[in-house]
């Protein structure tokens, strides 16, 4: 791209796009707590871990929107992706947890290019 200034502008709007699922999910965790734990609990996973999985999406997102610590927040939520997919996405008997499954791969996938390109100069980081 010739154009420095439009790639910073694709990466802001491409941060946003990929950060917005995980605040809008830490806090909808936030106000459907109990339910979410008992969701955690019928996948094997412990409830106990909510408010961890919480900050992660939702700090972890704010972090990616402002560009703070990108390239190390973009692995963080590319491996926390991968982990919640194996964990509450892997019955692909249905096949709408098959497309979560590869939703969430290609929204890995977006987290990995972020790692690898940086935020851009619309960030904090600057890079």
């Amino acid at each position: 791209m010739n154009n420095p200034a439009l790639g910073d502008a694709a990466k802001l709007v491409g941060r946003i796009l990929l950060a917005l699922m995980f605040v809008l999910g830490g806090w909808s965790k936030i106000n459907g707590y109990a339910g979410t734990q008992a969701y955690m609990a019928s996948a094997g996973v412990p409830g106990i871990l909510l408010p961890l999985v919480i900050i992660v999406e939702l700090i972890g997102g704010l972090m990616i929107v402002v560009g703070y610590k990108t390239r190390l927040t973009a692995l963080a939520l590319f491996a926390f992706t991968i982990a919640a997919s194996v964990l509450f996405h892997m019955n692909w008997a249905q096949p709408m947890q098959q497309l979560l499954f590869m939703k969430n791969l290609a929204v890995a996938g977006g987290f990995l290019m972020l790692f690898a390109a940086g935020a851009g100069a619309y960030s904090v980081d600057k890079d």
